[in-house]
């Protein structure tokens, strides 16, 4: 999904692009919710498309993922445009692609809640995105091979905000070899092309990299109440 630009040199997505409005109960999955289900954050504005995707997807344990097949996680359930690639569902959090990426791989973690920005967001919340941030860091360069990254974290107009829905960049960071010294190099951060994700690359990058979130999520012993 789109995101606020980490770059003002980049020309932003503007938010017109998402089919914004929160979708009808009819888009939720009919099945009841599991015992003892925790209450999901109801802060909504109806115009953001992040709080569009947070009343589309319900949370799933992290630790067993749906299946690929699964319409629970399905790209198209925010459809028309654009898909969403879903990376993690809990009851506080949500994680999906960026679909106008840096780098394959780049991710965005947000509340559920409507939060505006960091400052808005509750002390559990705020535990919650530091939990996850690790284990999203940590399953995406697993997926990708990249081993070195940025979290951002924007936060107002000013800062380069777009999306006015508070969310954290991950964003792998590929060495490049320059070719005319044969060294390695990085790109400064910000100034990678921006280049459309593709549908199906999407769907089988979103696969690896919520197998891995699982795999960390076991690996640690990590339980979620849903």
């Amino acid at each position: 999904m789109p995101s606020d630009d980490p770059n003002r040199s980049l020309v932003p997505v503007p938010p017109a692009y998402f089919n914004v409005g929160l979708p009808s109960e009819t888009s939720f999955d009919p099945s009841p919710p599991p015992p003892n289900a925790s209450t999901t954050p109801t802060a909504v504005d109806p115009n953001c498309p992040f709080c569009h995707i947070a009343a589309t997807y319900p949370p799933y344990d992290p630790a067993h993922p749906p299946p690929s097949t699964s319409p629970l996680i399905s790209p198209d359930r925010t459809s028309p445009n654009p898909s969403t690639f879903l990376l993690l569902s809990t009851p506080t959090l949500i994680a999906f692609l960026d679909i106008m990426p840096l780098s394959q791989g780049h991710l965005l973690l947000c509340p559920r809640a409507h939060r505006p920005k960091l400052t808005d967001v509750s002390p559990s919340e705020a535990a919650e995105l530091g939990r996850y941030l690790p284990i999203l860091s940590a399953a995406v360069s697993k997926a990708t091979g990249v081993n070195d990254w940025n979290v951002v974290q924007n936060n107002g107009a000013a800062a380069a905000q777009v999306v006015p829905h508070m969310h954290f960049h991950v964003i792998p960071r590929p060495e490049l070899r320059d070719k005319r010294s044969e060294r390695f190099t990085s790109t400064m951060f910000g100034r990678g092309q921006r280049d459309e994700l593709d549908d199906d690359e999407g769907v089988v990058l979103a696969e690896r990299i919520r197998r891995e979130v699982s795999e960390v999520v076991r690996a640690e012993g990590r339980e979620v109440k849903l």
